[in-house]
């Protein structure tokens, strides 16, 4: 299952952003209740090709692909100290495979700001800190661990060289995935799942008006810091995301026209955490089910198999492929097979993003 952790500061909009994209109804104010429970939900990745798929086989069930979301309470300044609460839950999202941090750029009287004022690359380093602490706090307790054995194993010594490396990197406020590490020396630490080597997707809660304007505070450096590190920088306006949500269906592309909106920000959102994760989706299709399975880039065609069922994989003999574009070209299988578009490929053919598969098996 893949799994996306959404952090940041209290009051941001985290708990907006994770109803949205998972369809929940959860308070949004956690931070002022209290609640310090982790919450996690399903949520969808959009797929214009599976709507196509679902509206031409007409089938009994859809499935598109799904990621995992938690919502983590509200981080701090100052929990190297002690304080705070969200920070004690970092290690709920250790296993997390992205992170998606959420920072504040609306204006909101009735939703004071823990730090006083609007200012979104002063709350994006707060959070990186934390985030560098919680791992230095990780590695510090293993490096004492080992330290402390009566025997230190060649293996646990190999560690231990690599854990004081990351020590030395963290300290100066650099993340282990910038801390230069060669392959031999990750796979030591495969185990860790460091905060600070997970990629990271930054949504930035604008309003309304930053919406229309297109501008917020310190736009220009947050996209600065954004593209310097490679991360996916999505704009999105929470309530404005909220209003469309609750619309009926017709109205909400004369909504979006009125904003200047191709797509929703939440869908956005959804595939961009797909897409960071280096993931692609092939299809299968029928009277019973249009579906989208979820693999990484570079798999191949039994392996593949092995997604939908275990025996598929087993038994594997050909795949019957189709590209996607080649179906809606065509608007058939039939057609597509008389094109000569259908072709049959052996376990070792890489499965392309948005290949349709018809796996033939036997067992």
């Amino acid at each position: 299952m893949l799994t996306a952790g959404i952090i940041g500061l209290p009051m941001v909009g985290k708990t907006t952003i994770f109803n949205l994209v998972t369809n929940s109804e959860l308070e949004t104010s956690n931070y002022l209740t209290g609640k310090t429970e982790i919450n996690m939900e399903m949520a969808k990745v959009p797929d214009s090709r599976i709507d196509f798929l679902s509206g031409l086989y007409k089938p009994k069930k859809t499935t598109y692909a799904q990621i995992q979301f938690s919502d983590v309470p509200g981080l701090v300044r100052g929990a190297s100290e002690g304080k705070g609460v969200g920070n004690r839950f970092l290690d709920g999202i250790r296993n997390a495979d992205l992170l998606v941090q959420v920072v504040r750029a609306f204006s909101n009287k009735d939703v004071p700001h823990v730090d006083g004022g609007i200012d979104p690359v002063r709350d994006i380093e707060t959070v990186n800190l934390e985030l560098l602490l919680a791992d230095m706090d990780l590695v510090e307790k293993r490096i004492k661990r080992i330290e402390e054995s009566k025997k230190i194993k060649k293996e646990q010594a190999d560690e231990l060289a690599v854990l004081r490396k990351c020590l030395e990197a963290l300290e100066n406020e650099i993340t282990v995935h910038q801390a230069g590490l060669s392959e031999v020396e990750k796979s030591l630490l495969v185990n860790y799942s460091f905060l600070t080597d997970k990629p990271v997707i930054m949504v930035v809660n604008i309003d309304e008006e930053q919406l229309r304007s297109g501008s917020y505070p310190g736009a220009d450096k947050v996209r600065e810091f954004a593209s310097g590190r490679g991360i996916k920088l999505l704009e999105i306006c929470g309530q404005i995301e909220m209003e469309i949500a609750q619309l009926p269906e017709e109205d909400k592309e004369v909504f979006m026209e009125d904003l200047g909106l191709k797509e929703s920000g939440i869908n956005r959102l959804a595939r961009a955490a797909y897409e960071t994760l280096g993931l692609i989706s092939f299809f299968t299709v029928g009277e019973d089910e249009v579906r989208a399975w979820t693999i990484s880039e570079g798999l191949n065609a039994r392996s593949a198999a092995g997604k939908i069922h275990s025996d598929l994989e087993r038994g594997f003999i050909r795949a019957e492929v189709v590209a996607y574009e080649d179906l809606k070209e065509n608007g058939s299988m039939a057609k597509a097979r008389e094109k000569g578009l259908v072709r049959l490929e052996g376990k070792d053919y890489i499965v392309m993003d948005g290949d349709i598969l018809n796996i033939r098996f036997n067992v």
